[in-house]
C-alpha cells in the first residue's frame, strides 16, 4: 500500500500516506474497524519521521476516514458507499491528471494519450 511513497514528489510525505490510505479504503482493501499500522511502525517502515505520519492520520481523522483512539491505535471508519464511489472517482481523475501532466512533458497531445488509452484498453480486452 505505501510503495508508492517517493520522498523527492513536491507533495508532502504526510500527504502521500495519506493518499495512499484514501485509495486503499476505496478499493477496499481497508475495511471499516481494520486497524492502521502503529504510527511508529509505519514511520520505521517508511524511514519518515513519525510526526510525518500522525500528520497524516490526524488529517484522515479530520475528513472522517479513520479514528484514532488514545492508546490503541488508529482504525479505518465507516465512509459508506456514497463517499466511496466519490473517492474512487477522485482518485480516477488525479491518476488522469497525472497521466497528462506526464505526457505533456514528453511532448504528447490530449489525442496521442487518448489513443494510447483506446489500443490499452483494446488490447486488455481481447
Amino acid at each position: 500500500m505505501f510503495d508508492q511513497i517517493d520522498p523527492r514528489s513536491p507533495t508532502p510525505l504526510y500527504d502521500q500516506i495519506a493518499d495512499r490510505i484514501r485509495v486503499a479504503v476505496a478499493a477496499g482493501e481497508l475495511r471499516p474497524g481494520d486497524p492502521l499500522p502503529s504510527v511508529r511502525r509505519l514511520a520505521g517502515r517508511l524511514r519518515v519521521n513519525p510526526a510525518t505520519v500522525v500528520q497524516a492520520y490526524r488529517a484522515l481523522e479530520a475528513e472522517g476516514f479513520v479514528e484514532m483512539r488514545q492508546g490503541s491505535g488508529t482504525f479505518v471508519l465507516d465512509i459508506g458507499v456514497n463517499r466511496r464511489d466519490a473517492e474512487r472517482h477522485d482518485q480516477a481523475r488525479d491518476l488522469v491528471r497525472d497521466v497528462l501532466a506526464d505526457a505533456a512533458r514528453l511532448g504528447l497531445s490530449g489525442e496521442d494519450v487518448l489513443r494510447a488509452l483506446r489500443l490499452e484498453i483494446g488490447t486488455e480486452a481481447g
